[in-house]
């Protein structure tokens, strides 16, 4: 029996790939069909949002042409997999004339004849809508979040607003951003969606009307400081039929989900401890981050962070939690926070003034999971054991700044009409207000 391969996105399935999937069927007796996997998909750079791997697998699946499908996962596995399968022929489109050239070692090669006047570029530039997306803010991650949109697809910045209209202008001009409008309004009169990149205070404000004009929302962290709040702009959403995101960069991260994942599988047994830290030194104490006014501090810079792994694993109904802060000037330096579970406890370290070890350590009662740090920009995670012969690292590439996984996360929401995202529950961002409310009102907290 001869037996062919092929690899594919498979994206907007159509009849380009349909006639290239008959041509490779057609070489042999028996089609492999490899069928890439997202996060390899964002490892080279392409973050499309139409069709998971999952919806890709079964759109190839109803094709009836492939005798097996298996999914792409590493680089490198195109000749574990034509060693594994016995392959004869490995067949690909004639776009990548010589690219698998080095593959003729392990079979023979063969570029098929892609059809003309058709490809999954061409189909996702009519059929994908493109998102008109505005700028609320224009400071720091704004500038980070510009460059970062450009890996993906269905969006396109058209319009900055900013309260400094001189700053909005020059931002504009900096990023080649069509339009700085005069006011927030304005600018909701013109886009889809909006980013709100704007100090904390401002969240709630600029989300509510934007969502009350049925504007989609990616918003900074932390969503807002008030539990009640949190609520209020999710029903909104809902309401309103629009997608509201917290911009939380580590939720939508590959290596982080994929341990989500494999923790919640029992790799490491039961979970009964969670322990998370992250801290910066900054010495510049004239900076927003140590002004009272402005919602400094350590829990309301940081805190959302460290709690997304507990809620993700043990979920949103803990028994309690214990703050302990140390203050300064009105601002916590540090913070410490003890929450406890009926079968589990988690604590969480966060400083601006305090350096700590900013790892995560998940125990549970086969083994435990260690990311280093920085843990929140997970781009490698190793699962512990007894017997150290079992232990397994897993490594995965971090792109750029990590926005693009958030912004591709929101894209694929609005455009496959998704209300959330399962990566970061709509409960689990309320949970985080919910904890920032606590702090704020010192509910049980005691200044060390």
């Amino acid at each position: 029996m001869k037996k062919v391969i092929t690899y594919g996105t498979y994206d907007l399935l159509h009849q380009g790939h349909i006639n290239l999937l008959r041509r490779a069927k057609e070489l042999g007796d028996y089609l492999i069909v490899g069928v890439t996997n997202d996060n390899f998909d964002r490892e080279r750079g392409k973050l499309n949002v139409s069709g998971n791997v999952l919806e890709r697998v079964e759109a190839v699946r109803a094709t009836g042409l492939a005798d097996q499908i298996i999914i792409e996962d590493y680089f490198g596995q195109k000749i574990d997999d034509i060693q594994r399968y016995d392959v004869d022929i490995f067949a690909i489109g004639s776009d990548w004339e010589g690219k698998f050239d080095y593959l003729n070692e392990y079979c023979k090669v063969v570029y098929l004849p892609r059809t003309e006047g058709i490809s999954s570029t061409m189909l996702r530039e009519e059929k994908q809508d493109t998102i008109k997306v505005g700028i609320v803010g224009c400071g720091n991650i704004a500038r980070r979040f510009v460059p970062e949109a450009a890996f993906v697809s269905g969006i396109e910045i058209t319009g900055v607003y900013d309260i400094d209209i001189t700053v909005g202008k020059e931002f504009a001009r900096s990023n080649d951003i069509p339009d700085c409008y005069n006011s927030f309004e304005e600018m909701l009169e013109n886009v889809d969606a909006v980013y709100i990149a704007t100090p904390h205070l401002s969240h709630y404000a600029y989300a509510k009307s934007a969502i009350e004009k049925r504007k989609h929302v990616l918003c900074e962290i932390p969503l807002v400081l008030e539990y009640a709040q949190a609520k209020k702009l999710y029903s909104l959403a809902e309401q309103n039929g629009v997608v509201l995101l917290e911009a939380h960069k580590t939720a939508f991260c590959p290596a982080f989900n994929h341990l989500m994942v494999m923790i919640k599988s029992g790799v490491i047994g039961e979970v009964v401890d969670i322990e998370a830290s992250l801290s910066r030194l900054l010495p510049d104490k004239t900076r927003r981050e140590f002004d009272p006014a402005q919602a400094g501090g350590s829990m309301y810079e940081s805190g959302v962070y460290p709690l997304l792994p507990i809620f993700k694993l043990l979920g949103t109904d803990y028994i309690n939690l214990n703050i302990y802060s140390r203050m300064e000037n009105g601002v916590d330096i540090y913070t410490k926070g003890v929450l406890r579970y009926p079968s589990a406890v988690c604590s969480f370290k966060i400083g601006l003034g305090v350096k700590t070890e900013g790892n995560l350590v998940i125990s549970g009662t086969k083994g435990y999971a260690y990311v280093e740090a920085p843990w929140w920009k997970t781009d490698f995670f190793e699962l512990r054991y007894e017997d150290q012969n079992k232990n397994k690292k897993f490594f995965y590439k971090w792109d750029g700044e990590g926005l693009r996984y958030e912004i591709q996360e929101w894209m694929s929401c609005i455009i496959n009409k998704r209300p959330s995202s399962s990566r970061l529950l709509p409960k689990e961002s309320i949970a985080m207000a919910r904890v920032m409310q606590q702090f704020t009102e010192r509910t049980n907290m005691m200044e060390i």
